[in-house]
Protein backbone atom coordinates (compact mmCIF):
# COMPACT_ATOMS: atom_id res chain seq x y z
CA UNK A 1 0.00 0.00 0.00
CA UNK A 2 1.23 3.66 -1.17
CA UNK A 3 0.81 6.30 1.61
CA UNK A 4 -0.86 9.02 0.50
CA UNK A 5 1.53 11.87 1.33
CA UNK A 6 3.86 9.88 -0.93
CA UNK A 7 1.18 10.26 -3.49
CA UNK A 8 0.74 13.40 -3.68
CA UNK A 9 4.28 14.56 -3.53
CA UNK A 10 4.68 12.43 -6.76
CA UNK A 11 1.90 13.86 -8.43
CA UNK A 12 3.26 17.37 -7.66
CA UNK A 13 6.86 16.63 -9.10
CA UNK A 14 5.32 15.33 -12.31
CA UNK A 15 3.39 18.73 -12.58
CA UNK A 16 6.14 20.51 -12.13
CA UNK A 17 7.92 19.17 -14.76
CA UNK A 18 4.69 19.39 -17.23
CA UNK A 19 4.84 22.71 -18.14
CA UNK A 20 3.12 24.88 -18.97
CA UNK A 21 0.86 24.21 -15.76
CA UNK A 22 -0.44 26.85 -13.44
CA UNK A 23 -1.01 25.42 -9.61
CA UNK A 24 -2.64 28.00 -7.56
CA UNK A 25 -2.05 27.68 -3.96
CA UNK A 26 -3.63 28.89 -0.51
CA UNK A 27 -7.26 29.76 -2.29
CA UNK A 28 -10.46 28.30 -2.69
CA UNK A 29 -13.31 28.31 -5.04
CA UNK A 30 -15.80 30.96 -4.48
CA UNK A 31 -18.14 30.53 -6.70
CA UNK A 32 -19.13 28.45 -10.18
CA UNK A 33 -21.01 29.73 -12.69
CA UNK A 34 -22.00 30.00 -16.50
CA UNK A 35 -19.63 32.21 -18.40
CA UNK A 36 -20.53 35.34 -20.04
CA UNK A 37 -23.26 35.75 -22.21
CA UNK A 38 -22.50 36.33 -26.43
CA UNK A 39 -21.22 39.77 -26.91
CA UNK A 40 -23.61 41.96 -29.03
CA UNK A 41 -21.26 41.42 -32.14
CA UNK A 42 -22.01 37.66 -31.30
CA UNK A 43 -18.33 36.66 -31.64
CA UNK A 44 -17.34 35.75 -28.81
CA UNK A 45 -19.61 33.26 -26.43
CA UNK A 46 -18.95 31.51 -23.45
CA UNK A 47 -22.32 30.88 -21.84
CA UNK A 48 -21.60 27.11 -22.11
CA UNK A 49 -18.14 27.71 -20.14
CA UNK A 50 -18.26 27.19 -16.39
CA UNK A 51 -16.57 30.21 -14.79
CA UNK A 52 -14.39 29.59 -11.50
CA UNK A 53 -14.14 32.60 -9.04
CA UNK A 54 -11.40 32.21 -6.44
CA UNK A 55 -11.09 33.68 -3.12
CA UNK A 56 -8.36 35.87 -4.34
CA UNK A 57 -10.88 37.34 -6.77
CA UNK A 58 -9.04 35.66 -9.76
CA UNK A 59 -11.99 34.45 -12.32
CA UNK A 60 -11.14 31.38 -14.74
CA UNK A 61 -13.23 29.80 -17.50
CA UNK A 62 -12.70 26.24 -18.34
CA UNK A 63 -13.29 24.20 -21.54
CA UNK A 64 -13.50 21.31 -19.15
CA UNK A 65 -13.79 21.52 -15.52
CA UNK A 66 -13.35 18.41 -13.52
CA UNK A 67 -14.65 17.66 -10.12
CA UNK A 68 -12.65 15.75 -7.87
CA UNK A 69 -13.81 17.65 -4.95
CA UNK A 70 -15.22 15.10 -2.94
CA UNK A 71 -18.83 13.56 -1.59
CA UNK A 72 -20.47 17.33 -1.35
CA UNK A 73 -19.12 18.40 -4.71
CA UNK A 74 -20.12 21.86 -5.56
CA UNK A 75 -18.80 21.32 -9.47
CA UNK A 76 -21.61 18.28 -9.47
CA UNK A 77 -24.03 20.58 -7.70
CA UNK A 78 -22.95 23.33 -10.29
CA UNK A 79 -23.63 20.52 -13.24
CA UNK A 80 -27.34 19.88 -11.88
CA UNK A 81 -26.03 16.46 -11.50
CA UNK A 82 -28.50 14.45 -8.68
CA UNK A 83 -26.23 11.32 -6.46
CA UNK A 84 -28.25 8.95 -4.91
CA UNK A 85 -27.49 6.17 -2.28
CA UNK A 86 -27.88 5.85 1.46
CA UNK A 87 -25.94 5.87 4.68
CA UNK A 88 -24.65 2.56 6.34
CA UNK A 89 -25.07 4.40 9.95
CA UNK A 90 -21.31 3.11 10.78
CA UNK A 91 -18.08 5.21 10.89
CA UNK A 92 -14.72 4.07 9.51
CA UNK A 93 -12.77 4.23 12.20
CA UNK A 94 -8.94 4.65 10.84
CA UNK A 95 -5.32 4.95 12.10
CA UNK A 96 -1.48 4.32 11.39
CA UNK A 97 -0.10 1.55 13.76
CA UNK A 98 2.84 0.16 14.60
CA UNK A 99 3.55 -3.72 14.40
CA UNK A 100 5.79 -5.62 16.90
CA UNK A 101 9.20 -6.51 15.51
CA UNK A 102 10.08 -10.03 15.99
CA UNK A 103 12.57 -12.25 14.55
CA UNK A 104 10.78 -14.88 15.24
CA UNK A 105 7.82 -15.96 13.23
CA UNK A 106 4.82 -14.18 14.99
CA UNK A 107 1.53 -14.53 13.33
CA UNK A 108 1.24 -13.72 9.15
CA UNK A 109 3.63 -12.23 7.46
CA UNK A 110 2.30 -8.09 7.74
CA UNK A 111 4.57 -6.31 6.08
CA UNK A 112 3.22 -7.80 2.51
CA UNK A 113 -0.79 -9.13 3.70
CA UNK A 114 -3.60 -7.37 4.30
CA UNK A 115 -5.77 -8.60 6.67
CA UNK A 116 -9.32 -8.47 7.54
CA UNK A 117 -11.59 -10.06 9.73
CA UNK A 118 -15.40 -9.65 9.44
CA UNK A 119 -16.64 -8.95 12.65
CA UNK A 120 -21.00 -7.97 13.64
CA UNK A 121 -21.03 -4.73 13.44
CA UNK A 122 -18.40 -4.45 10.32
CA UNK A 123 -15.01 -5.40 9.18
CA UNK A 124 -11.54 -4.33 10.50
CA UNK A 125 -7.99 -4.74 8.24
CA UNK A 126 -4.81 -4.04 8.33
CA UNK A 127 -3.16 -2.71 5.33
CA UNK A 128 0.92 -3.21 4.99
CA UNK A 129 3.23 -0.07 4.66
CA UNK A 130 6.67 0.13 4.82
CA UNK A 131 8.29 -1.17 7.31
CA UNK A 132 6.93 -2.59 10.34
CA UNK A 133 3.91 -0.40 9.93
CA UNK A 134 0.07 -0.81 8.92
CA UNK A 135 -2.71 1.51 7.70
CA UNK A 136 -6.24 0.40 10.37
CA UNK A 137 -9.70 0.57 8.62
CA UNK A 138 -12.50 -0.33 11.24
CA UNK A 139 -15.81 0.01 10.55
CA UNK A 140 -18.24 -0.45 12.53
CA UNK A 141 -21.04 1.25 14.81
CA UNK A 142 -21.30 4.91 15.65
CA UNK A 143 -21.44 4.73 18.94
CA UNK A 144 -18.17 1.94 19.07
CA UNK A 145 -16.00 4.24 16.75
CA UNK A 146 -17.24 7.21 19.14
CA UNK A 147 -15.59 4.88 22.49
CA UNK A 148 -12.79 4.00 20.60
CA UNK A 149 -11.37 7.44 19.44
CA UNK A 150 -11.49 8.22 23.17
CA UNK A 151 -9.67 5.10 24.31
CA UNK A 152 -5.87 6.25 25.07
CA UNK A 153 -3.22 5.05 23.08
CA UNK A 154 -2.63 1.53 24.83
CA UNK A 155 -6.43 0.73 25.41
CA UNK A 156 -6.86 1.38 21.57
CA UNK A 157 -4.36 -0.44 20.80
CA UNK A 158 -5.41 -3.43 22.77
CA UNK A 159 -9.03 -3.41 21.39
CA UNK A 160 -7.54 -3.70 17.58
CA UNK A 161 -5.04 -6.53 19.04
CA UNK A 162 -8.56 -8.22 20.57
CA UNK A 163 -10.29 -7.39 17.74
CA UNK A 164 -8.06 -10.16 15.36
CA UNK A 165 -7.94 -12.35 18.40
CA UNK A 166 -11.19 -12.85 20.67
CA UNK A 167 -14.25 -13.94 19.70
CA UNK A 168 -17.23 -11.67 19.52
CA UNK A 169 -18.51 -12.13 23.13
CA UNK A 170 -15.63 -11.17 24.52
CA UNK A 171 -14.51 -8.13 22.11
CA UNK A 172 -18.75 -7.03 23.08
CA UNK A 173 -17.53 -6.66 26.65
CA UNK A 174 -14.49 -4.84 26.09
CA UNK A 175 -16.76 -2.32 24.26
CA UNK A 176 -18.38 -2.05 26.89
CA UNK A 177 -15.83 -0.57 29.85
CA UNK A 178 -14.70 2.66 29.22
CA UNK A 179 -10.47 1.91 30.49
CA UNK A 180 -8.27 -0.63 31.38
CA UNK A 181 -8.89 -2.74 28.09
CA UNK A 182 -4.76 -3.83 27.77
CA UNK A 183 -5.38 -5.43 31.33
CA UNK A 184 -8.30 -6.87 30.22
CA UNK A 185 -7.20 -7.94 26.93
CA UNK A 186 -3.95 -9.68 29.11
CA UNK A 187 -6.44 -11.70 30.97
CA UNK A 188 -8.46 -12.83 28.23
CA UNK A 189 -5.49 -13.98 26.17
CA UNK A 190 -4.33 -15.92 29.23
CA UNK A 191 -7.57 -17.78 29.54
CA UNK A 192 -8.35 -17.95 25.80
CA UNK A 193 -5.18 -19.80 24.01
CA UNK A 194 -5.00 -17.75 21.10
CA UNK A 195 -2.31 -19.50 19.02
CA UNK A 196 -0.08 -16.21 18.16
CA UNK A 197 2.07 -18.11 15.59
CA UNK A 198 -1.14 -18.50 13.04
CA UNK A 199 -0.29 -17.15 9.85
CA UNK A 200 -4.25 -16.02 9.61
CA UNK A 201 -3.38 -13.17 12.38
CA UNK A 202 -1.23 -10.32 11.81
CA UNK A 203 1.59 -9.38 14.37
CA UNK A 204 0.57 -7.98 17.22
CA UNK A 205 -0.06 -3.87 17.33
CA UNK A 206 2.47 -2.29 19.76
CA UNK A 207 1.91 1.39 19.09
CA UNK A 208 -0.62 4.26 16.84
CA UNK A 209 0.91 7.06 15.38
CA UNK A 210 0.43 10.09 17.24
CA UNK A 211 -3.37 11.90 16.22
CA UNK A 212 -3.69 9.39 13.43
CA UNK A 213 -7.13 8.30 14.79
CA UNK A 214 -9.97 9.46 12.98
CA UNK A 215 -13.56 8.16 11.90
CA UNK A 216 -15.69 8.81 8.86
CA UNK A 217 -19.22 8.49 7.87
CA UNK A 218 -19.77 4.89 5.37
CA UNK A 219 -21.87 6.06 2.42
CA UNK A 220 -23.44 4.56 -0.74
CA UNK A 221 -23.18 7.35 -3.45
CA UNK A 222 -23.49 6.68 -7.10
CA UNK A 223 -23.94 9.48 -9.81
CA UNK A 224 -26.48 9.49 -12.49
CA UNK A 225 -23.97 10.37 -14.61
CA UNK A 226 -19.94 11.46 -14.43
CA UNK A 227 -20.40 14.11 -17.29
CA UNK A 228 -22.56 17.11 -18.61
CA UNK A 229 -21.74 19.91 -21.07
CA UNK A 230 -18.00 20.82 -19.83
CA UNK A 231 -18.24 18.64 -16.96
CA UNK A 232 -16.65 15.76 -15.65
CA UNK A 233 -16.74 13.80 -12.22
CA UNK A 234 -14.36 11.58 -10.52
CA UNK A 235 -13.43 10.03 -7.14
CA UNK A 236 -15.82 10.85 -4.54
CA UNK A 237 -17.43 13.60 -6.76
CA UNK A 238 -18.86 10.79 -8.42
CA UNK A 239 -19.15 7.63 -6.18
CA UNK A 240 -18.79 6.66 -2.69
CA UNK A 241 -17.92 3.08 -1.82
CA UNK A 242 -17.67 1.19 1.59
CA UNK A 243 -14.09 0.57 2.35
CA UNK A 244 -14.54 -3.41 3.48
CA UNK A 245 -12.86 -4.06 -0.21
CA UNK A 246 -10.46 -1.10 -0.04
CA UNK A 247 -11.55 0.15 -3.80
CA UNK A 248 -12.00 3.97 -2.59
CA UNK A 249 -9.50 5.25 -4.10
CA UNK A 250 -8.29 2.46 -6.75
CA UNK A 251 -11.79 3.27 -8.64
CA UNK A 252 -11.15 7.11 -8.42
CA UNK A 253 -7.50 6.37 -9.67
CA UNK A 254 -9.43 4.40 -12.59
CA UNK A 255 -11.90 7.29 -12.98
CA UNK A 256 -8.44 9.69 -14.05
CA UNK A 257 -6.98 7.11 -16.31
CA UNK A 258 -9.99 7.01 -18.29
CA UNK A 259 -10.88 10.53 -18.26
CA UNK A 260 -7.10 11.20 -19.35
CA UNK A 261 -7.55 8.37 -22.11
CA UNK A 262 -11.02 10.53 -23.58
CA UNK A 263 -9.08 13.82 -23.21
CA UNK A 264 -6.47 12.52 -25.41
CA UNK A 265 -8.45 10.79 -27.85
CA UNK A 266 -10.64 14.34 -28.35
CA UNK A 267 -7.52 15.94 -28.50
CA UNK A 268 -5.74 13.85 -31.35
CA UNK A 269 -9.01 14.09 -33.33
CA UNK A 270 -9.62 17.63 -33.12
CA UNK A 271 -12.41 17.59 -30.92
CA UNK A 272 -13.67 19.61 -27.92
CA UNK A 273 -12.30 18.34 -25.10
CA UNK A 274 -15.41 19.72 -22.79
CA UNK A 275 -17.71 18.66 -25.80
CA UNK A 276 -20.93 16.18 -23.71
CA UNK A 277 -20.13 13.86 -26.89
CA UNK A 278 -16.52 13.07 -26.70
CA UNK A 279 -17.01 12.59 -22.96
CA UNK A 280 -19.65 10.27 -23.02
CA UNK A 281 -16.84 7.60 -23.71
CA UNK A 282 -15.45 8.36 -20.33
CA UNK A 283 -18.80 8.03 -18.43
CA UNK A 284 -19.64 5.13 -20.82
CA UNK A 285 -16.87 3.03 -19.69
CA UNK A 286 -16.87 3.93 -15.77
CA UNK A 287 -20.15 4.31 -14.47
CA UNK A 288 -21.65 0.93 -15.31
CA UNK A 289 -18.05 -0.34 -13.95
CA UNK A 290 -18.02 1.38 -10.74
CA UNK A 291 -21.38 0.59 -10.26
CA UNK A 292 -20.75 -3.33 -10.05
CA UNK A 293 -17.88 -2.59 -7.87
CA UNK A 294 -20.73 -0.63 -5.62
CA UNK A 295 -23.22 -3.45 -5.90
CA UNK A 296 -20.57 -6.01 -4.85
CA UNK A 297 -19.23 -4.08 -2.02
CA UNK A 298 -22.87 -3.19 -0.60
CA UNK A 299 -24.19 -6.44 -0.86
CA UNK A 300 -21.14 -8.21 1.14
CA UNK A 301 -21.96 -5.23 3.93
CA UNK A 302 -25.38 -6.70 4.17
CA UNK A 303 -24.60 -10.12 4.33
CA UNK A 304 -22.06 -9.90 6.48
CA UNK A 305 -24.49 -8.02 8.53
CA UNK A 306 -26.06 -10.95 8.71
CA UNK A 307 -26.04 -13.24 12.22
CA UNK A 308 -28.18 -15.93 11.91
CA UNK A 309 -26.63 -19.01 12.39
CA UNK A 310 -27.13 -21.21 9.06
CA UNK A 311 -26.41 -18.25 6.55
CA UNK A 312 -22.80 -17.59 8.80
CA UNK A 313 -22.24 -21.77 7.57
CA UNK A 314 -23.33 -21.08 3.97
CA UNK A 315 -20.71 -17.83 3.77
CA UNK A 316 -17.91 -19.26 5.20
CA UNK A 317 -18.14 -22.06 2.66
CA UNK A 318 -18.44 -19.91 -0.30
CA UNK A 319 -15.57 -18.29 1.06
CA UNK A 320 -13.37 -21.14 1.18
CA UNK A 321 -15.10 -22.49 -2.36
CA UNK A 322 -13.79 -19.06 -4.03
CA UNK A 323 -10.33 -19.18 -2.36
CA UNK A 324 -9.56 -22.82 -3.96
CA UNK A 325 -11.19 -21.52 -7.21
CA UNK A 326 -8.09 -19.93 -8.96
CA UNK A 327 -9.85 -18.38 -11.74
CA UNK A 328 -12.54 -16.99 -9.87
CA UNK A 329 -10.27 -15.80 -7.21
CA UNK A 330 -7.79 -14.19 -10.08
CA UNK A 331 -10.25 -12.70 -11.47
CA UNK A 332 -11.66 -11.31 -8.37
CA UNK A 333 -7.98 -10.05 -7.47
CA UNK A 334 -7.63 -8.40 -11.15
CA UNK A 335 -10.85 -6.29 -10.51
CA UNK A 336 -9.87 -5.15 -7.33
CA UNK A 337 -6.07 -4.25 -8.49
CA UNK A 338 -8.14 -2.12 -11.06
CA UNK A 339 -6.74 -4.37 -13.90
CA UNK A 340 -9.74 -6.61 -14.71
CA UNK A 341 -12.28 -5.74 -16.98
Amino acid sequence: MTENPNLQRALLQRLAELAPISLLESTKVASIEPGSSPSPEGILDFSSYPSVTLSSGQSILARLLVGADGLKSPVREFAGIHSRGWDYERHGVVATVKLRQSDAFEGGDSRVTAYQRFLPSGPIALLALPGDYATLVWSTTIQKATKLKSLNSEDFVSMVNAAFRLDNVDLEYMHTIDKGQAEELAWRRSVTGVEENEASIPRMVEGVQEKSVASFPLRYRQADSYTSSRVALVGDAAHSVHPLAGQGLNMGLADVQSLAKTIEYAVEHGGDIGDEMHLERYNNEMWMQNNRMLGVTDKLHKLYGIGWGPVIGIRSIGLKMVDQMSTVKDWLMRQAGGTGS
